[in-house]
């Protein structure tokens, strides 16, 4: 295992999304833990278009083009044109898609909460307050470049 910050929370990282991808799938949810961050993402804010959903998500607008077709088809999202740019393809979440994103991170936040109660020395509100300051901090570093 990583002895340096870095790495060990990019494992962390990686050993929560195998996790979550687990739970959903035991939950029936037939969806993987990074399609329902892209539509908690996108729930954020809404409507939003396909690059400014990309950035957020830090992948191509390809890669989120790829993905809609088959959540507009599970009627989680749906997908338009504004009426200012027809180019411009505007996406939202439907009901069903709102309510997916509020079940499963419900799910996961409650499991997560449940593998980790007890642990000696964790304190998870301290480490959320924690992951919320290193998150501020990064993100204005990358705001005065």
């Amino acid at each position: 295992m990583a002895q340096h910050l870095v790495p060990t929370l990019h494992h962390l990282v990686d050993a929560l999304d195998a996790y979550a991808d687990r739970l959903l799938a035991a939950h029936r949810y037939e969806l993987t833990f990074n399609q329902v961050v892209f539509l908690a993402v996108l729930q954020d804010v809404q409507p939003q278009d396909v690059t400014r959903l990309a950035e957020c998500l830090r992948v191509s607008k390809a890669a989120v083009s790829k993905r809609v077709p088959g959540l507009v088809a599970r009627g989680l999202v749906r997908s338009g044109t504004d009426p200012h740019n027809a180019r411009r393809v505007v996406l939202s979440l439907t009901d069903d898609g709102a309510r997916v994103v509020q079940e499963a991170s419900a799910l996961l936040d409650r499991e997560l909460g449940r593998l980790l109660a007890g642990r000696d020395g964790l304190d998870l509100d301290r480490t959320q307050a924690d992951l919320i300051a290193m998150l501020d901090a990064v993100r204005a570093q990358d705001a005065d470049r």
